[in-house]
């Protein structure tokens, strides 16, 4: 469903700016796989999503999803195969428009746009089912616009509008990041059930070690461009912080150091 092959990537070459943010990577994902990416600061995690959705050119090495080679596809047509989730809350809404409006723009993306009415009433009556999914109250207030809402519940709902058509991969880039504990928690519940419904193929960068072993049935450190460390099946159940800590130790021959991660142990 997903393979990244021989991608190498490099900011700024042969300047005194360079920086090989990406050095090889090779990483296959069967359907249904929900990957947890870990790393401390500048390990490639982001830029690994970046090159996979489009954003930034391969220097060389392919990428294919769902058997499409989309290595040379511009970002807005690899669109039709991923979700994506980024960190800051505001991003992946339109703070303006209604509830009902957002979720529109998200079920109608890719099809062909005519003169018609708004929302019908069948699909205000589909909003307020999906809506319900994520128990925060907002199927009661379709027409409220997005910017009055709280940080959580807007990266929750960024999650369901990613989630509507059924990507073939979702790409979450450090989604909880910015939400206080209880939220976060909250919207890492939500991202687990929706994944688990729909069978949905998932990358999830995160910085915390416990939400990185106990989510998903595969996780991999990297460093310094590359991964360092895989782990997937009953290996990962019974992986404990300390032992993952001592694989990316023996496996880079260096300590974890960002104070990032070892904060969220």
């Amino acid at each position: 469903m997903l393979d990244i092959i021989g991608v190498e990537k490099t900011f700024n070459p042969g300047t005194v700016n360079e920086k090989k943010a990406l050095r090889g990577i090779d990483l296959h994902l069967d359907e249904g796989d929900f990957v947890t990416v870990i790393g401390g600061n500048g390990a490639g995690k982001s830029t690994m999503l970046n090159m996979i959705a489009g954003v930034y050119p391969v220097d060389c090495g392919n990428i294919i999803v769902d058997g499409v080679d989309v290595t040379k596809l511009p970002e807005h047509k690899r669109a039709k195969y991923l979700g994506r989730v980024f960190q800051d809350p505001m991003t992946g809404t339109a703070a303006d428009m209604q509830i009902e409006e957002n979720l529109a723009l998200a079920a109608r993306r890719g099809a062909f746009r005519g003169l018609r009415a708004g929302i019908t009433s069948k699909e205000r009556k589909e909003y307020k089912e999906l809506l319900k999914i994520l128990d925060l109250g907002l199927e009661e207030r379709l027409t409220a616009k997005v910017g009055l809402l709280s940080g959580g519940q807007r990266q929750a709902l960024t999650l369901l509008m990613a989630t509507l058509k059924k990507p073939k991969l979702l790409l979450l880039d450090e989604h909880t990041a910015a939400l206080d504990p209880k939220t976060a928690k909250k919207v890492l519940d939500i991202t687990e059930e929706i994944v688990a419904k729909d069978n949905l193929m998932t990358i999830m960068i995160t910085h915390n070690m416990a939400d990185a072993i106990r989510v998903g049935n595969r996780l991999i450190m990297m460093h310094e461009g590359r991964i360092v460390v895989d782990v997937k099946g009953e290996e990962k159940k019974k992986l404990t912080i300390e032992q993952l800590l001592q694989m990316f130790e023996a496996s880079s021959g260096t300590q974890m150091t960002s104070d990032k991660v070892m904060l969220s142990k």
